[in-house]
């Protein structure tokens, strides 16, 4: 329901026949003000402290004084605070997307409104993960677990709180397996009578041409991309490409690109845009294939020498991993929490360091990270691996600028994944920064490593259905 300041519904204003009797019995929203919060905070008192007499005298902590905690309520139809609910990053440290929800409580003169404690917890789990939660926990009242249990929270592990029992439940974070799965499942069923890259380099995103030092990559870029952004779809087509030969350990030696644009006009857009990217990189544009008076569609293929590409697939358990990221830039404009642009303010050295950084440092395995992210990368290593990997999430290195949700599901312009035995050298990548940060095991799928060290399972299985390499 839309509500205005002053608490009048909108079907109210229209003149809707029984718009009172239509409203809902309370709404949840957060609570921004110091008054609102003070009225959470008594009833916290009057629940936990006097019913219950789980705390004595108060029952606030060190999360209450934390400014990135929120407060959510609800409110019934007069606007009166009955119930609420906090959340927020699990301890004073950096947010590493490990979120904690707790203190749900409902007036006891409102039980009997159905819904209002299913509907406060429902409403902590999507500001949890919009708030670029990859974990999110409670505590909660052992009395409580079949309220959770039902809105799909699964229990960890009996736990004791001010003597009582409770039981510590879990909010099963799907995102970083739906975009894996949105962008790289389908590869496996569409590609398996193909065996695109040759033996050795299944899986991979350049290939090596048979007879030659020649390495090969092709890219298209989303047409609704190319529509929205025309420039940077140029730039990224060139971006993609390079970092895709980069992996193998390639030297670029130039780019063509095919393009569909309905106009003149449009196509001149996407061209400046590629155009650019080329200059800025110091590769050339070889030819290619323009076509007007049809939708907008590109796609550029790049080619690169080495006489001894880096596979995808080389890692083996025991292997580190290892992330190297340009951090600098920041979101690309209407693309926040989608793809980092750490690229277009780079001069022409910084770019071709970081492109040298592979073939220079020479891991067992690399990959350059794509649309499925880091996780969904990491996971395609593994899987052409052979292998699980554990990715430490205390360990990755982040921009400020990005929640960890974000982070490690956007396209972050420069960020390669590496696999080496221990104490291998970094790659030296000029601007980019690099650490390890996990390692490859025996099994399949990939699993975050947190700071107490919990692991979540993120990747059960293959990402890509490709197979080992």
């Amino acid at each position: 329901m839309i509500r205005l300041d002053h608490g009048t519904d909108v079907p109210a204003l229209l003149g809707e026949r029984n718009s009172l009797e239509r409203q809902p019995a309370f709404w949840i929203e957060q609570a921004t003000d110091r008054k609102t919060i003070a009225a959470y905070r008594a009833l916290r008192t009057r629940v936990f402290v006097h019913e219950q007499g789980l705390f004595e005298g108060h029952d606030l902590d060190e999360r209450d004084d934390d400014p990135r905690t929120v407060v959510l309520v609800a409110r019934d139809r007069e606007g009166t605070v009955i119930g609420g609910v906090r959340l927020g990053p699990v301890d004073d440290g950096p947010d590493l997307g490990w979120w904690v929800g707790g203190r749900l409580v409902v007036d006891p003169t409102h039980r009997g409104l159905r819904g209002v404690g299913g509907a406060l917890v429902r409403a902590a789990c999507a500001r949890a993960e919009d708030s670029g939660a990859l974990r999110f926990e409670a505590t909660v009242q052992a009395r409580n677990e079949k309220l959770f249990t039902r809105l799909g929270w699964q229990p960890v592990r009996p736990v004791t709180v001010a003597g009582r029992p409770h039981v510590l439940m879990r909010w099963p974070i799907r995102r970083i397996a739906a975009l894996a799965a949105a962008t790289k499942s389908a590869l496996g069923p569409l590609l398996a009578d193909l065996a695109p890259g040759g033996s050795g380099f299944v899986g991979d995103d350049g290939a090596p041409v048979p007879g030659s030092d020649l390495v090969a990559a092709c890219d298209a870029i989303v047409p609704a991309m190319v529509e929205r952004d025309p420039e940077w779809a140029g730039w990224c087509s060139v971006l993609v490409n390079l970092n895709d030969l980069a992996a193998m350990g390639a030297v670029p030696v130039g780019l063509l690109d095919a393009l569909g644009a309905r106009d003149r006009s449009f196509a001149a857009r996407v061209l400046a845009g590629l155009r650019k990217a080329a200059v800025a990189y110091d590769v050339p544009v070889l030819g290619g294939h323009t076509q007007l008076g049809v939708p907008a569609a590109l796609s550029v293929t790049a080619l690169g020498r080495t006489a001894a590409p880096i596979p995808a697939g080389g890692g083996r358990p025991g292997h580190r991993i290892r992330l190297t990221v340009d951090l600098g830039g920041g979101w690309r404009p209407n693309y926040v929490g989608r793809q980092w642009d750490s690229t277009t303010h780079r001069r022409t050295p910084e770019l071709r360091a970081m492109l040298a950084a592979v073939g220079k440092a020479r891991p067992a395995a690399a990959k350059d990270v794509s649309m499925a992210g880091i996780v969904g990368t990491l996971g395609m290593l593994a899987e052409a691996s052979g292998c699980a990997a554990v990715l430490d999430v205390a360990r990755v290195p982040r921009p400020a600028a990005a929640t960890m949700g974000d982070w490690l599901t956007c396209f972050p312009g420069f960020a390669m994944l590496t696999a080496d035995e221990p104490g291998s050298m970094p790659l030296p990548a000029g601007p980019a920064e690099g650490a390890e940060c996990g390692e490859l095991i025996p099994g399949q799928g990939v699993s975050l490593r947190w700071p107490d060290g919990e692991r979540t399972e993120v990747i059960t299985g293959a990402v890509t259905g490709l197979g080992i390499a």
